[in-house]
């Protein structure tokens, strides 16, 4: 951000929306998405320490934790449930094959496929929140797999667009490391890091002043509040049912830990807390599952079949 923007954004009152900007050229949109818009570029918000080596201590306690939780939670969906939706991350059906993509490569590159592959998922996962998959039943073929289920494929509205879902997943991000609440100050000071303003009409996010604070939260991806007894009035952000429904604490922060080149243990005091999330959702649904399974066997006992049976007996 110029020196100058800088300047103008500190002297603001704390709940006014940062504005303005510099203005994105047209062209060359996927180096722009990887140079100018999101992940790579943006660092954790402040005050959020990282670090590449955990001690051997923090190691070893961690890794018991994923040992326990690996125990548990084998054959255990980790999701849950939200009444409505469907949770389950979309595919998008047309497989995308080899053959097809060495097409548009530079002939003496050809030889560099791989590397270029690896490069084109990583910038479709962090910023557009899409995983490249390799395909299941034909060889050399890959599908797309979006990590949220973010309607019009991603896009929100409907229409031409990019998807939104590495916007969205950096937000939750930034509200994880907050204290599962963001102030929308903290918010807009992230997101014009990654020069998205609001009142800014940004390529990719479209209009995010609006995306943000009515397009996710009509679609309960996230909650926007006011904050209670501010004066003049202030607004926080908070994950919404739909995030706690198809997503986590810990894809969120493994999602920070590859934008940073890095682990999810590296952020600690983030990643013991994702441990114990992860362990609450497995506990959630094993006593879910038996629930059901005590209610399907009431329901079978009382049933007209059951009781010719007990008295046939």
């Amino acid at each position: 951000m110029p020196r100058e923007q800088k300047s103008k954004f500190r002297t603001r009152e704390k709940c006014h929306q940062a504005r303005g900007g510099p203005q994105h050229r047209n062209g060359a949109l996927a180096t722009a998405a990887k140079e100018q818009a999101f992940p790579s570029l943006a660092p954790p918000p402040s005050g959020v320490p990282t670090c590449r080596k955990p001690t051997s201590r923090s190691c070893s306690t961690l890794k018991r934790s994923q040992r326990a939780l690996s125990t548990k939670s084998a054959g255990v969906s980790h999701t849950r449930p939200y009444k409505g939706v469907n949770c389950k991350t979309e595919k998008k059906k047309k497989l995308i094959t080899k053959a097809n993509m060495l097409k548009i490569v530079n002939k003496k590159y050809k030889n560099r496929f791989l590397e270029i592959l690896r490069r084109a998922s990583f910038n479709l996962e962090v910023v557009f929140g899409v995983d490249l998959k390799e395909g299941n039943s034909t060889k050399d073929s890959y599908i797309l797999v979006r990590k949220m289920d973010l309607p019009n494929n991603g896009t929100v509205s409907g229409g031409r667009g990019f998807p939104k879902t590495g916007l969205l997943m950096n937000l939750l991000g930034v509200i994880f490391m907050k204290g599962n609440c963001a102030t929308e100050e903290k918010i807009w000071e992230f997101l014009n890091k990654m020069r998205v303003y609001a009142g800014k009409r940004h390529f990719i996010s479209g209009e995010p002043k609006k995306l943000i604070t009515e397009d996710l939260v009509k679609l309960k991806y996230l909650e926007y509040r006011q904050v209670p007894n501010s004066n003049p009035a202030c607004y926080e952000f908070l994950w919404g049912p739909r995030a706690h429904a198809e997503t986590s604490k810990m894809k969120v922060l493994e999602f920070w830990a590859k934008i940073n080149h890095t682990v999810p243990s590296a952020f600690h005091s983030w990643y013991e807390e994702a441990l114990r999330d992860e362990e609450d959702r497995v506990k959630a649904a094993v006593t879910l599952g038996a629930e059901k399974d005590a209610t399907a066997s009431e329901s079978s006992r009382d049933s007209p079949t059951e009781r010719i049976h007990e008295n046939t007996g």
